[in-house]
């Protein structure tokens, strides 16, 4: 029998989540309470002190599921979100305990926070050797056809063996005609000693975040049924979450109708029939971007379109044109995520030419997306069909942590303009 790389009991423990819990969480919270209130605190824990160390531990706690999950989706360099995955859980306790009037500590909060950034910092750096995937392929078939990925080292065999050698997978083009018995043997027994066997399939989605609608059949329509649980759930935090944001927004809303108004005359919001969940048709809204009763194409050509304003590139390339559609996911009619609604000439044009196009309406469509984050704009053909294949990923990995990682992309995105036109 095989053995899998790193499955030995103090690899597990060294490298999986055992090792916070064990280690990084007494660290953040022993440290910063020893400090504070001095040694045999935990005698006397009032309330001031019990919220203060169950706001840490939930927030070590959900810091270390979130960065572990994230870490499995492709695109991920996971020391990029280290800072803001533990910013925004530490901000978010004290939010909880602000809004429900809890006293905490300030002090151990705070230093907490700090050594939190320092033990996720700390963890990466040192097992980061460890991360770079070993994948055995077998040498058959699209496995021959894998190109060069800085974060996986392929182990061509020459034979069904691993000849004493620990992998974290097999790779294997599972319909290669080359296949024969003694190979089958081989995944067989990979298999059975707990090796994944990865179909070069599932590797090219993991690596690129596509999904190939060339190859889709009936299996795969089942594997694309987004979570109905998970779809409820992110409908209820996309309306509180409008509802909150829309008093901060409305100031700087009313400054950017302001400019657009004293740039070009024309009305300051742009209605637009877009096609959006389950196909039904609405009116998505934006800030005008474009000079008013101009004729042309009925989508963006280029970023250097004649018809765009001086207000319009500029918030067109930090996004802010997409302000207004708060009001259409108050409405129901979209999600702050999702794939983006095309219009109806548009989504009429590709029912046509790209196959299986109408499936991505099967979530809300959003204001960002992955395919946003990943590809930026598409509008020919061709884009579109790479844009869909982000969508149906999107859509397959329906979660939370797909999700978070797609707000960090934004800020990213918002901070350089990428994709814009």
């Amino acid at each position: 029998m095989f053995e899998r790389r790193h499955s030995r009991w103090y690899e597990r423990l060294l490298l999986g989540l055992p090792l916070h819990f064990a280690i990084g969480l007494p660290f953040v919270i022993l440290l910063p309470s020893l400090e504070r209130w001095g040694w045999e605190f935990w005698l006397y824990l009032p309330d001031l002190r019990t919220n203060t160390l169950i706001a840490v531990a939930l927030s070590f706690s959900l810091i270390a599921f979130t960065l572990k999950r994230i870490a499995t989706l492709p695109g991920s360099q996971i020391v990029a979100y280290i800072i803001p995955t533990v910013t925004f859980f530490f901000l978010f306790s004290i939010a909880v305990l602000f809004f429900l009037r809890e006293s905490y500590t300030r002090q151990v909060l705070f230093t907490s926070y700090i050594l939190s950034l320092l033990w996720f910092f700390c963890g990466y750096f040192i097992g980061r050797r460890y991360r770079r995937l070993k994948l055995a392929v077998v040498p058959y078939g699209e496995a021959c056809l894998l190109p060069e990925n800085a974060h996986i080292d392929w182990r061509y065999l020459s034979s069904p063996s691993l000849a004493g050698v620990r992998v974290d997978g097999v790779v294997a083009d599972l319909r290669a005609e080359e296949l024969n018995s003694e190979w089958e043997r081989f995944i067989a027994a990979c298999t059975l000693s707990h090796i994944p066997v990865y179909h070069t399939r599932q590797i090219h989605e993991s690596m690129f975040g596509r999904v190939k609608i060339n190859r889709l059949n009936e299996n795969d329509f089942g594997s694309l049924l987004p979570s109905s649980l998970y779809s409820g759930f992110k409908f209820i935090i996309d309306f509180c979450a409008a509802i909150l944001l829309l008093p901060l927004l409305l100031p700087i809303m009313l400054i950017i109708a302001l400019a657009i108004k004293l740039d070009s005359s024309g009305p300051v919001i742009f209605k637009q029939p877009r096609i959006g969940y389950r196909a039904k048709e609405f009116n998505m809204y934006k800030f005008r971007s474009m000079y008013h009763m101009l004729n042309g194409e009925k989508f963006t050509v280029s970023s250097a379109d004649p018809r765009i304003t001086r207000v319009g590139c500029f918030i067109r390339k930090y996004r802010l044109d997409e302000l207004p559609q708060i009001f259409n996911i108050i409405k129901g009619e979209m999600s702050f995520i999702g794939p983006r609604p095309e219009s109806k000439e548009l989504s009429d044009w590709y029912e046509e030419v790209v196959p299986f196009f109408s499936y991505r309406h099967v979530v809300r469509p959003g204001i960002t997306g992955w395919a946003q984050v990943e590809q930026g704009y598409a509008a020919e053909v061709e884009g579109m069909t790479v844009k869909l294949q982000y969508d149906f990923y999107y859509i397959k990995k329906f979660s939370f942590w797909i999700d978070v990682l797609i707000v960090f992309k934004t800020f990213k995105t918002l901070v350089t303009g990428f994709g814009a036109r």
